[in-house]
């Protein structure tokens, strides 16, 4: 289910917290659909049940997008579209 990314020996997984109307969720999912080889799994805050709850409780808001970066059984909340993309750029190389 999760791309496994190595990063300088650390493993990372992302999670993309979301809903479908949002555009700048929009514009990081067009994103995502160009680097194919960046498998992250979406979640819909208002579609899929304690989505919402996950990201209110780890992250400390429910804004979206929202990237959930687990690096090594580390936990970070990463928002703002630009950021979020910026990010995964670099790590897809």
């Amino acid at each position: 289910m999760y791309r496994n990314v190595y990063n300088g020996g650390m493993h990372e997984t992302y999670q993309l917290f979301k809903y479908d109307t949002c555009p700048f969720c929009q514009r990081v999912l067009r994103f995502l659909a160009q680097v194919p080889q960046l498998e992250v799994p979406l979640r819909d805050i208002y579609t899929e049940p304690g989505a919402m709850k996950e990201l209110l409780q780890g992250g400390g808001r429910t804004t979206v997008p929202c990237l959930r970066i687990d690096r090594d059984g580390e936990v970070q909340w990463m928002y703002e579209s630009l950021d979020i993309i910026a990010y995964l750029q670099a790590k897809a190389g």
